[in-house]
């Protein structure tokens, strides 16, 4: 039997708002937060121009939405996943974090949302907020919980914990952002667009280098 038309209505409406947050990501991503109006949106994901309001009450609650949905759930699902390996060492849980992050946000649309909130945060401090966070917070934890099992069963030295993550966490930032700036000119940070993964994993081995002790020395008692 065919599907009656009213089913295929009202699997179309269904889908509606992830049609609208996949146009928005675009947008926003291409043109900025301010010079991204909610027609735009409509127009870019084929609705009226009244519909997004239908779903969302304007245009901060989209972004919010983009956000949530491409970069929240993601981390959410990978610190879940990172918890179930209780067995591994903070090398093979930093690894592990890198590359899942990378498949599924630095490889993908929404890693252009870093370079959006780098660039317009002052403009929208609201917004900085919320990406603090519901990102960045979060993403420093979670980092901070690995590097810190590791000093507590003494897999890594003593260290600023802040430090480390920043500096697990810089090399990421910068590879977002160039990818959606510099990256676009043609010889310009072609060490890092042309195989980014690579170049993020000689960053998290060089500073595992400096957290992990030496092969030949007694670790501490």
């Amino acid at each position: 039997m065919g599907e009656s038309g009213n089913s295929r209505w009202q699997r179309k409406k269904d889908a509606r708002p992830s049609e609208i947050l996949d146009a928005a990501l675009t947008l926003f991503v291409d043109k900025g937060y301010r010079a991204t109006k909610m027609e735009d949106i409509a127009q870019a994901a084929g609705v009226t121009k009244g519909t997004p309001y239908l779903y969302f009450q304007n245009k901060e609650e989209i972004f919010k939405a983009v956000v949530r949905e491409t970069i929240v759930a993601r981390m959410q699902a990978m610190s879940a996943q990172l918890e179930q390996l209780q067995d591994a060492s903070g090398s093979q849980l930093l690894h592990a974090a890198l590359e899942d992050w990378w498949t599924h946000i630095g490889a993908t649309r929404s890693a252009g949302l870093c370079k959006l909130m780098a660039a317009e945060a002052t403009n929208f401090p609201e917004l900085a907020q919320f990406y603090y966070e519901e990102v960045i917070k979060p993403a420093r934890q979670l980092l901070g919980h690995i590097v810190q099992r590791g000093m507590d069963r003494g897999e890594f030295r003593p260290a600023n914990l802040e430090h480390v993550i920043d500096m697990l966490t810089a090399p990421m930032l910068m590879t977002m952002i160039l990818s959606h700036s510099f990256g676009q000119v043609p010889g310009c940070c072609d060490s890092i667009t042309r195989d980014p993964l690579g170049f993020l994993q000689s960053a998290l081995r060089l500073t595992l280098q400096g957290l992990q002790y030496p092969v030949s020395q007694d670790l501490p008692s």
